[in-house]
């Protein structure tokens, strides 16, 4: 949806369509292994992770790990490290399956027994615009209801034009003013 803010760069306002915002704010949800991929702990951690389950055996094989079993051996019992893109594709293939594992969660999280989740819709940062050029657009707090499970789905599969859908129905409820909302600088909720 592009909205007022077709040529959101043209003044120098900054902000991201809604759509990213609403995948970055879901995606800040998520926890996981802190250490790096490339430490000693941060590795075994991911491997034992992926090792517990077939979903993590999946997770591999999205990510593009096609290794012997014995040479996956050789990495859970440390025998042998990964090589740089290996290593890469664990850390996408831990994250992956992470995402996966916590969206039911995430789901009943923001969902809230059907009270839905109150979002904070921060407007494009118009910091760097001329005074003149600048427009009366105030910080947004209303209540999601309805669409979590679709945008979590989404948020999962990488869907951008569904999140972009989600987006336009969640700003429809702000009234006459929502499409000053398809851009902003970020979005926020404490579910």
């Amino acid at each position: 949806m592009a909205g007022r803010w077709q040529d959101l760069g043209m003044f120098n306002a900054y902000g991201v369509p809604g759509a990213d915002a609403l995948g970055a704010a879901i995606e800040n949800m998520v926890t996981g292994i802190s250490s790096p991929v490339d430490s000693d702990r941060g590795l075994a951690a991911r491997l034992r992770y992926l090792t517990k389950t077939d979903a993590g055996y999946e997770a591999m094989d999205r990510a593009g790990i096609h290794v012997s079993p014995r040479t996956l051996m050789a990495w859970l019992s440390e025998e042998r490290k990964p090589n740089g893109a290996n290593l890469n594709r664990l850390d996408a293939a831990y994250w992956d399956l992470r995402r996966r594992n916590v969206a039911t969660d995430l789901k009943n999280r923001l969902n809230n027994n059907g009270r839905g989740t109150r979002v904070e819709i921060n407007p494009v940062d118009q910091s760097g615009v001329e005074r003149k050029h600048q427009r009366d657009v105030a910080s947004r707090n209303i209540n999601v209801r309805g669409v979590w499970d679709r945008a979590v789905d989404a948020w999962i599969d990488d869907d951008f034009e569904e999140l972009d859908a989600i987006w336009d129905e969640i700003i429809q409820d702000i009234g006459s003013e929502y499409d000053m909302y398809a851009n902003v600088s970020s979005i926020g909720w404490a579910a």
